[in-house]
């Protein structure tokens, strides 16, 4: 179903944005100036070709098609997704002014179209034919049980040893220490262990009270050591949960939930190989707060790249696990729409209380998805806390959230006045990446 049946809003193109720079190169962009051959088509297909440095315009072109959200082609070197060109050509398209006006499909923007759609609807129907020879499927899975047992004895062994010998000697190993037993991990085909064992390496050293976080990070490695070399006691929503933290694959098993999903907030991390794209989602029948993960490789954008503030009629399902908040997108039946609903909001110590009560679930979980309402950004010291408005109470904010732009737009939002701020809490502290005014008004992204 096409996109182009409402214009799109400025903001709602904005919000695609990967990061700020985008966001400002593309409004750059947004003009008729640095365009020709514009066109759009009714099966929701937006082109044109932008002036650039060299000799030869860009091509770009933007499937508005998929109910998943818009997928982008540009011949730029950029590998952000979507680029500024991208973004650019939709801001003068959401204009309505006539400077992308309906058209033939050039034979350029037709191939890639044509490409993309035969590849979504192979997809479909792969999904659609089922699992492959189970009895294979089951060999092969319990030969990985093999070597991650393997895995996480060794890795029993080695934590037992740093105990002995003192953290002190951590220090003093260096990193190299524990790379090697990451890529030990690696090895045993437990990339979950894998990536706490990378992370125990960046602590030694790492500021005041390093040894008390290492031996509280080492007491959570080996609680979920013992929780895989125990699994077959454990109840089966904490077993499906240790699982998934070692890093086995899991596939979605709960029933399908259609709801109106209202999209909370989208942030992508990313390291030398891998994008993580996590896309927070509110049901506004179910009351369900949840989170649909996506991956792109080689420092491509994941998909879908729904924006915040929309909401989308889509069924989802559950990924096994006690406390899962993990969802898998499933049929959407309309693309996503302009929404004014809003996730109803807690206390501070409410907040803090949900993340306590998580943890008996999943004891590694590093944050719990919460909407605050009714609090003041202020700062407090050298840092930031979320203050209630209503009683003496407040969150610390992370880190990476005192370092981030979106705390400046939230200081400016609420203008010492109460909002509404969605984001994720945690043992570090409370990240916050939406919020809204007290009265009418949009969502703003802090992410």
């Amino acid at each position: 179903m096409t996109q182009q049946g409402v214009r799109w809003t400025a903001e709602r193109v904005l919000a695609l944005a990967p990061d700020d720079a985008s966001r400002k190169a593309g409004g750059r962009l947004g003009a008729a100036g640095p365009w020709s051959g514009t066109g759009s088509s009714g099966e929701g297909a937006v082109w044109g070709l932008c002036k650039g440095g060299g000799s030869e315009p860009y091509q770009t072109v933007v499937d508005l098609a998929d109910a998943s959200g818009p997928a982008y082609q540009c011949s730029c070197p950029s590998r952000k997704s979507p680029c500024k060109h991208a973004l650019g050509l939709l801001l003068l398209w959401a204009g309505g002014d006539g400077a992308v006006p309906p058209g033939q499909v050039p034979d350029w923007a037709g191939r890639w179209l044509a490409g993309r759609r035969g590849r979504t609807e192979g997809k479909r129907t792969a999904a659609a034919s089922g699992p492959g020879d189970p009895e294979a499927a089951r060999r092969r899975a319990e030969r990985r049980a093999r070597l991650v047992t393997a895995g996480a004895t060794e890795l029993e062994q080695r934590l037992a040893d740093l105990l002995r010998g003192g953290l002190a000697g951590a220090e003093q190993a260096g990193y190299g220490l524990w790379e090697e037993t990451a890529a030990r991990m690696v090895d045993a085909q437990a990339p979950g262990l894998a990536a706490r064992v990378r992370e125990l390496g960046a602590i030694p050293g790492s500021g005041p009270g390093w040894p008390v976080r290492l031996l509280e990070e080492c007491a959570l490695l080996h609680l979920l050591d013992q929780g895989w070399l125990r699994r077959e006691e454990l109840p089966d929503g904490l077993a499906a949960t240790v699982r998934s933290r070692v890093g086995l694959p899991v596939a979605p098993d709960g029933p399908p939930v259609r709801d109106r999903w209202l999209v909370l907030a989208r942030y992508d991390t990313a390291d030398t190989h891998l994008t993580t794209r996590r896309t927070w989602l509110y049901g506004a029948g179910s009351g369900r707060t949840v989170l649909v993960l996506s991956y792109g490789a080689a420092g491509r954008a994941p998909e879908p790249a729904l924006p915040v503030g929309l909401a989308l009629d889509a069924e989802v399902s559950a990924y096994p696990g006690a406390g899962q908040q993990r969802v898998a997108l499933g049929e959407q039946f309309a693309p996503p729409a302009p929404a004014s609903t809003r996730p109803p909001g807690v206390t501070t110590s409410q907040a803090a209380a949900r993340y306590g009560e998580a943890l008996r679930d999943d004891p590694w979980l590093e944050s719990v998805p919460v909407t605050l309402d009714r609090v003041v950004p202020a700062p407090d010291g050298d840092s930031w806390q979320l203050a209630d408005a209503d009683e003496d109470a407040a969150l610390p904010l992370t880190p990476a959230a005192r370092a981030r732009p979106g705390l400046w737009r939230l200081a400016a939002l609420s203008g010492g006045a109460p909002v509404r701020v969605f984001g994720e809490c945690g043992h570090r502290g409370f990240t916050p990446l939406t919020a809204w005014p007290e009265g009418p008004g949009d969502a703003v992204t802090l992410c």
